[in-house]
């Protein structure tokens, strides 16, 4: 089964409403610093080009579309991948999905560290932190709790 990308997005600043806060100078560079690192791996075949579906949050959104412009690609907005949606919900929809390219899914914390927990581990509660625009790979052959590995997990400052 394709892998799964769990991605956190870039450094975004503060405000109000939590839904409309926008990436910072500093997401933004964190957003394209990911993006180059995922089209290499696209290019370079190590990875197939991914389905990419973000939060309907802002900051969620701009880090989805810089992903998209280094891949030529575009993504889906899912309303239920927002920071306190249930990751047992997320699982369960991962279930239905074709399994002819990766997913990745560009959320928020803590909705990305109790999806991997749940995924990896077998409950939310041993959820992994995600520093801003961090991505988590899974791979899994079948998308339910504690059946995946967690084949790699990269964030910027290693780049």
């Amino acid at each position: 089964m394709p892998d799964v990308l769990i991605m956190r997005h870039g450094e975004a600043a503060p405000g109000y409403p939590d839904q409309a806060r926008r990436l910072t100078p500093r997401g933004e560079l964190e957003a394209e610093k990911m993006a180059r690192w995922l089209a290499e791996h696209v290019a370079a075949g190590e990875l197939g080009m991914p389905r990419i579906y973000a939060s309907p949050y802002a900051r969620a959104q701009q880090t989805a579309q810089r992903l998209c412009d280094a891949l030529e690609t575009s993504f889906e907005t899912l309303d239920f991948i927002t920071p306190d949606d249930s990751p047992h919900a997320i699982s369960d929809w991962l279930l239905e999905q074709p399994e002819d390219a990766p997913i990745m899914l560009v959320s928020h914390m803590p909705l990305v560290g109790d999806l991997a927990g749940l995924l990896v581990e077998g409950s939310p509660a041993q959820g992994i932190g995600f520093p801003t625009a961090a991505i988590a790979e899974l791979e899994a052959d079948v998308w339910a709790a504690g059946c995946s590995q967690l084949r790699r997990f990269t964030q910027p400052s290693q780049l």
